[in-house]
């Protein structure tokens, strides 16, 4: 059994992490090929957007704990820089937008990576858990970087100290996540979602994702400036040509990603 699953149809990558007898707990095997089937739908010029979730009652358990015991396993100064840092940098930087679709639980890395996914949505039932401290550690996988950023510094801190439980409703309001769903329909909206963007410039959303990267640690005058460099890039696309046809022909319009 493929512990990740990469289908794509309909300019859709849909990537499913597939451990649900363990919660689709992470071990080294699983974050490489994550990392893989990213980079296979990032080089697929059929695919427009990227969709991860997971298969089962979780989104992930997170790092699987049992390989960190594991005598014979990866060393834990291993775990980081090997095997999860570059799942979440991948996603900050992938050329393709990347819908989260966070069924069940996400708990500790896996609640990160699901953070550094461009949209989050949730299932009614989901529950994010920044568990790192109790078995001792602190947040990882980028949390610390992008939870103050999306919730507030003390909301941040309550969540990562106390390690309790974040309902997807409670996500939402605190702009954690974008939205959360009734279970039901958690898929459905997730492949409207999906086909939206598909449907997108979609080498400008990946020029709004990085200037958004670009903000996170720019003064305002800096900032401008790199709005600038993004914009003249998205200026030469063919989507952007495209764009202001179709605004100027009162249709609308079918971009290619181009």
């Amino acid at each position: 059994m493929d512990t990740v699953r990469l289908e794509i149809k309909d300019k859709i990558a849909t990537i499913t992490l597939n451990r649900p007898e363990k919660y689709n707990a992470l071990n080294r095997e699983m974050a490489f090929t994550l990392r893989e089937k990213l980079e296979v739908a990032e080089n697929n010029g059929e695919v427009r957007c990227i969709v991860l979730t997971g298969s089962g009652k979780a989104f992930s358990s997170g790092q699987d704990l049992t390989e960190v015991k594991d005598p014979h396993g990866p060393e834990m100064k291993k775990i980081l820089p090997e095997q999860l840092n570059p799942i979440v940098r991948k996603l900050r930087t992938i050329e393709k937008p990347v819908l989260a679709v966070v069924n069940g639980f996400a708990a500790g890395a896996a609640a990160n990576i699901a953070l550094c996914c461009d949209i989050i949505i949730a299932g009614e039932s989901a529950v994010f858990i920044q568990a790192f401290t109790k078995i001792g550690l602190i947040p990882d996988s980028g949390g610390t970087y992008i939870l103050p950023r999306l919730v507030g510094l003390q909301k941040a801190a309550a969540m990562m100290l106390m390690a309790e439980n974040i309902s997807a409703v409670d996500a939402e309001s605190l702009g954690m996540i974008y939205k959360s769903f009734p279970d039901e329909r958690l898929f459905i909206e997730a492949e409207r979602i999906a086909r939206l963007l598909a449907n997108m410039p979609t080498k400008a959303l990946y020029y709004t994702r990085m200037a958004l990267n670009e903000s996170m640690n720019s003064d305002f005058e800096s900032q401008l400036r790199n709005e600038a460099n993004w914009q003249e890039k998205a200026a030469a696309t063919e989507d952007f040509v495209e764009g202001v046809q179709a605004f100027l022909q009162k249709r609308l319009p079918v971009f290619q990603g181009k």
